[in-house]
């Protein structure tokens, strides 16, 4: 029997959770060091982050921020933290995925692409040929990567944002809902409008 205890009893851990259920996980538990209710939806909230989960148990990272994920990534280091992947997202044969990483429904990763580990790829977007999204990327719902694009460690591409064909990205951006890039971004910072402009300098 399969069995997945999911880190992060939110909405996005409720995705994850429907993920693995189609996956064929029968046992399905969260940990949570915030939410204090006793279900997610038909699962199981049994405790925080320092409960002991079974040795016979695979574990996910289902939390939105990237800091956060990559944070309970380390802590979880000794475990089985696995890769899922939604059975209507369509992922060409050569696609790299790392650990910890989510594709969801509707998803279409081309050829030649490469994602590092802890990232999601978010319902109903795309990553377009020879692309690389490095580690902790999310790619939101409907946004859209096109070929031959560098998106660095933990940024954010917003809802509906897009991304032109040969584009790097640096680490650690926010791309707004529906910004639309179509020049190298080589500073940290929040990002938005057609085309992309900054509003934020990073940290």
């Amino acid at each position: 029997m399969k069995k997945l205890a999911i880190i992060g009893a939110g909405g996005h851990g409720k995705v994850v959770a429907d993920i693995a259920k189609k996956n064929g996980y029968e046992k399905i538990f969260f940990l949570d060091d915030c939410n204090r209710d006793d279900f997610l939806g038909s699962y199981p909230i049994i405790g925080d982050t320092d409960s002991v989960i079974p040795e016979d148990y695979d574990l996910f990272i289902a939390i939105g921020n990237a800091e956060t994920r990559r944070k309970m990534t380390g802590k979880f280091s000794d475990r089985n933290i696995i890769t899922l992947i939604h059975p209507d997202a369509v992922i060409a044969d050569d696609v790299k995925l790392g650990r910890g990483t989510c594709v969801m429904a509707g998803a279409v990763i081309n050829p030649g692409v490469a994602i590092g580990e802890g990232c999601i790829v978010n319902t109903s977007s795309s990553v377009d040929h020879d692309s690389v999204l490095d580690d902790y990327v999310h790619v939101s719902v409907g946004a859209h990567i096109a070929g031959t694009v560098i998106v660095g460690d933990g940024t954010w591409v917003g809802i509906g944002a897009v991304i032109s064909n040969n584009i790097n990205v640096c680490r650690n951006c926010m791309l707004g809902a529906g910004t639309v890039v179509v020049k190298d971004i080589l500073t940290s910072g929040t990002y938005v409008g057609v085309p992309a402009r900054l509003i934020k300098l990073g940290d």
